[in-house]
């Protein structure tokens, strides 16, 4: 008797499927490879042909240059060997996508990284019922229970008010969490012109093109030190102890990501306001999100795993991890 699933063949550097010969975020260039997300430890260069939504060839375009690409829209049918594939709304980033599988009667769902919060840069996490489910588990651990979004925004804002003499500098990736920290500061009312480092401008001009207002975003590398006081600086967080922000007003060093929620990680990169801001499912989204998909089984790509596969077990679905590698925790 077959085995659920037994038509996946999930291997260290990525998922393949024989029946599609295809893979999903190869660790490696591939001739036919399935994208969830524009992030790099998900989407390589290289590939013979690249099946994505336009968003996230648009991205990996603007990191390596035109990409032999086949752009898929959300819910839209696709026919790859014997299997029906289609993307659906992953909530992590822009054009991030759980692609769902069907083949022999079973459905698996591949949902790369997702959130299950509101998100004004992309489009919401959409739920498929399915046989098997396979999810990350970057923040699987019962600790990681992230705050709510306009709060931690509300504590951003309060330090830039209440520090007109100095700027307030932001470290967040590049992709995904600068542009939704901006449209989260948008979004409280922060209407402010917001600095940016060099860095982001490419990306910020990629939402700009697909329909995510940003407001007013200024060049942090040429503008005068004087302009930026009292302001808010968005930079990479390599950038927050580089020699580049020695230029700015005094600042006061921030971080948005959900490991800020471990302290011992925001004194070792020296921030004074950590803010946790994840564009990653914490454990109780995790965990909510299984009970409401309600899988026959649950396979884990990466992160916290044991604990989230324990969890599973303790409630009588059937779960592992897959042990893949190349996924990264990135500074989320």
């Amino acid at each position: 008797m077959a085995k659920l699933g037994d038509w996946i063949d999930p291997q260290r550097g990525g998922i393949y499927i024989p029946a599609a010969d295809a893979w999903i975020d190869p660790s490696s260039p591939r001739a036919r490879a399935l994208i969830t997300h524009g992030h790099a430890d998900h989407a390589r260069s290289g590939h013979g042909t690249v099946w994505a939504t336009p968003e996230t060839l648009a991205i990996m375009g603007a990191r390596y240059g035109p990409q032999p690409g086949v752009p898929v829209r959300y819910g839209q049918p696709l026919i790859l060997g014997e299997v029906a594939v289609r993307f659906v709304p992953a909530g992590h980033v822009l054009g991030s996508a759980q692609i769902v599988l069907s083949h022999r009667g079973e459905t698996i769902v591949v949902s790369g990284d997702y959130k299950r919060r509101a998100d004004p840069t992309c489009a919401p996490f959409e739920p498929v019922k399915c046989d098997v489910f396979i999810t990350e588990a970057t923040f699987g651990l019962p600790v990681f229970r992230h705050p709510d979004t306009r709060e931690e925004v509300a504590r951003l804002i309060a330090a830039v008010r209440a520090n007109p003499a100095r700027c307030v500098l932001v470290g967040a990736y590049a992709l995904g969490k600068a542009q939704r920290v901006i449209a989260e500061l948008r979004a409280a009312g922060f209407d402010d012109p917001i600095y940016i480092h060099g860095a982001m401008q490419k990306l910020c001009d990629l939402y700009l093109a697909h329909g995510v207002p940003l407001g007013e975003l200024r060049p942090a590398t040429v503008a005068n030190k004087g302009d930026m006081a009292g302001r808010i600086i968005i930079a990479p967080p390599a950038a927050l102890q580089d020699r580049w922000s020695r230029r700015l007003p005094d600042p006061i060093t921030a971080m948005a990501s959900g490991w800020m929620r471990v302290r011992q990680r925001a004194v070792q990169r020296g921030v004074e306001l950590p803010l946790i801001l994840s564009d990653h499912a914490d454990w109780d989204e995790l965990t909510e999100t299984l009970t409401e998909i309600a899988p026959r089984e649950v396979w884990v790509t990466h992160g916290r795993e044991d604990a989230l596969v324990h969890w599973c077990t303790t409630r009588q679905i059937k779960a592992r991890a897959l042990a893949l590698v190349g996924y990264e925790d990135e500074d989320d």
